[in-house]
Order: C-alpha cells, then structure tokens, then sequence
C-alpha cells in the first residue's frame, strides 16, 4: 500500500502593488477635493469604493497567504475605511433616504477619524520595520487624520483641512512611487527603484 504522500506549495504573489495603486489612485481625487481643484464628492465615491476598498481588501487577502500580519492588517483597516467613508458620504448626501442625511452629525465621523489616527501611529512604528517609503506613507497619514480630526470637529478648519489635502497628495504620490517599485523590482529581479531599508533597530527578526 503506497502511504507516499505528495505536498504542493501555493506562491502567490507580493500584493503590495496594487494595494499601494488603490491607495494612491483614491487619495490623489480625494485629495483634489481637499485642495479645491475639484469639488463634490460624488465622482470621489466610485474609487473609494474599488480602488480605496476593493483593491486593497485583495491586497490583504493576500497578505494573509504570505503571513504578513502588517501588510494585510493595513491593506484590510484602510480598505474598510474607504467603504466606511463612502458609506458616510452617500449618507451625507442624502443617497440613502432624508432620515440618515437629517440625522448624520458629522462629529462622529470625526471621531471615527480619531480612532484611525491611534491606528495609524501604531503602525507607523511598525512601518519603521519595513522599509522608508512605506514609513513616510504612514508619517503622511498620520498628518492626513491629525487634519481630518480637527476639522471634523471645525478646529481652525480652513488650515486644518489643507493639511489633510497636502498630507492625502503626499500620500497619494508616495504610495505611486511605492506600487512602481515593487512591480518593476519584482519583475525584473533587481533594484530599479530604491525603497530604502529599514530602519536599524526595528528591522525584523526572522
């Protein structure tokens, strides 16, 4: 009796590309509002819902497969918050009936961006880990709630509200640069465009 058993092994692959192009694509016409080159949100809500979420929920899926409890926490946290958003916008907008647009206290949504900001420094630290593009993306988030935050709650909103905007378009050009490289250093197998190391002490141990 043949008891020779045969093991197959799954690879996929770095998923960080597209959860760094969801990222970018979402907060490059979010942030164009943010900056009055733009204005409404309707045309924001398509690519907060597939590129802010959908793309980067793939992204943490994946993650999963490849145990990266960091990637596919991030992917997954900002993925949902994209659809949260989306979800809070249509709300806003009265899509979803008179009763929810009456009774929608924008206050709450700042709160909401409170606990994304405790998020974000947490994994600010862990992004210290990683390597410096990805660290600087989460610096830049870290000012994209600190903005949200206050301005939610009409703390000195004008001001408040740009440093969102300007800190969503760092975010937004930092993550292209970010989604570039690991398909092109990936793809050819090599460095084409430096993402920097981690930084000394927080590198992760195997």
């Amino acid at each position: 009796m043949d008891t020779s058993k045969t093991s197959v092994k799954i690879v996929t692959a770095d998923p960080s590309a597209l959860g760094l192009f969801g990222l970018a694509m979402v907060t490059l016409v979010a942030s164009s509002q943010k900056l009055g080159l733009t204005d409404g949100l309707s045309m924001i809500l398509p690519w907060a819902f597939f590129l802010g979420g959908i793309a980067q929920l793939i992204a943490s899926i994946q993650d999963f497969k490849h145990n990266n409890i960091f990637g596919a926490t991030a992917f997954g946290a900002f993925g949902l918050f994209w659809f949260g958003v989306g979800m809070s916008w249509l709300m806003q907008l009265g899509t979803l009936g008179e009763s929810l647009q009456t009774g929608a206290d924008g206050h709450q949504l700042g709160v909401a961006f409170i606990g994304y900001l405790i998020f974000s420094l947490f994994m600010t630290v862990g992004a210290m880990g990683t390597h410096k593009v990805l660290f600087f993306i989460f610096v830049a988030i870290d000012f994209l709630f600190i903005g949200l935050s206050l301005s939610s709650f009409d703390i000195a909103y004008e001001v408040t509200h740009t440093i969102a905007g300007i800190a969503e378009l760092i975010i937004s050009l930092l993550s292209f640069y970010g989604s570039a490289a690991a398909v092109l250093n990936g793809h050819y197998g090599h460095t084409v465009l430096p993402i920097g190391k981690a930084f000394g002490r927080f590198i992760k141990k195997d």
